[in-house]
């Protein structure tokens, strides 16, 4: 294998491993709201503060992205 196609192969790992271990917390903070009975403001704060992580990976994603294209990174 060539070592482009690796990293390749890399990168979509380590994004997918990403994409799971945020599902998993989503999940599991989801259950315990649900089990301690939270009301909709607060459920609503901890969501939008977990949608923001997910965003901050995904936007040093697209930064990458651009950077690389145009030889800066």
């Amino acid at each position: 294998m060539i070592s482009e196609n690796l990293e390749l192969i890399e990168s979509i790992g380590l994004n997918l491993f990403f994409l799971v271990i945020f599902f998993f917390i989503g999940m599991s903070i989801h259950d315990v709201m649900k089990k301690n009975d939270v009301p909709r403001n607060g459920r609503l704060v901890v969501y939008f503060v977990l949608f923001l992580g997910c965003a901050g990976f995904i936007a040093k994603g697209v930064i990458q992205v651009i950077w690389e294209s145009n030889g800066i990174g």
